[in-house]
């Protein structure tokens, strides 16, 4: 069973050095991959375009596109 399957996407504030929940879930998506984020391991992100990466290697290729 995927561990995202029952659970929902939370829809966040990213803002500098810290982000807020504004509706609750587990997870959130990669603006690039689309792949799921658990919340506890979200460690990347865009505060001027408010949007989440996986890593870093997603973080970078947003940046230049």
């Amino acid at each position: 069973m995927n561990r995202f399957e029952n659970a929902g996407e939370a829809k966040i504030e990213y803002q500098d050095g810290d982000f807020q929940i504004l509706s609750a879930g587990t997870y959130v998506s990669c603006a690039v991959t689309k792949k799921p984020i658990p919340i506890d391991e979200l460690k990347y992100w865009s505060v001027a375009k408010q949007e989440a990466y996986v890593d870093v290697e997603a973080s970078v290729k947003a940046s230049q596109g």
